[in-house]
């Protein structure tokens, strides 16, 4: 006879579809790694928000700290769209790690400037990964979840532009 405990680690997670089991796979095993992205991408902005320095200080503060916001607004969602379709998604910080495609920053001390030419750049590839993302959900005729990244790739090339204007050089 099964325990409560024993019934839910073998408890099936799967939720009705029409979406083919290899369609939930790839679809899923995308949105983990791009879940893995944007959660590393908020952290380091909040690690860069926190740690502004500068004449800037204020106005750099504050735009990293609504770009944060608008990074994890999107986790929830990428998630759970995962699990609609009848898929899993990240466990744990370890997972976050063995997935997470942008590079950490974990310097003692990194410049403004140096800040947001990372952040801009690190906008500019998740910009590529929620492309790349978009393809494989095409592939599959996964239109709601192709329709979410439309909007979160619209949101990120905002902030790839903001951060671009920002560290472009005067001539």
């Amino acid at each position: 006879m099964s325990t409560p405990v024993e019934k839910r680690k073998t408890a099936a997670l799967a939720t009705p579809t029409d979406l083919k089991s290899n369609a939930i796979q790839d679809i899923s095993g995308a949105l983990a790694a791009l879940l893995a992205d944007t959660f590393a991408l908020y952290l380091k902005t909040k690690n860069f928000h926190w740690h502004m320095s500068g004449p800037h200080f204020r106005d750099y503060h504050l735009l990293l700290d609504e770009h944060a916001d608008q990074i994890f607004a999107i986790t929830d969602d990428i998630a759970e769209r995962a699990r609609k379709i009848g898929g899993t998604t990240l466990r744990s910080i370890g997972h976050i790690g063995r997935l997470q495609r942008l590079a950490d920053n974990d310097a003692d001390y990194v410049t403004p400037e140096d800040m947001l030419a990372e952040l801009r750049d690190d906008n500019r590839q998740l910009i590529s990964l929620m492309r790349e993302t978009h393809d494989v959900c095409s592939e599959h005729n996964d239109v709601a979840t192709t329709s979410l990244l439309e909007n979160w790739i619209d949101e990120a090339e905002r902030r790839h532009w903001f951060l671009f204007e920002i560290t472009r050089k005067a001539k």
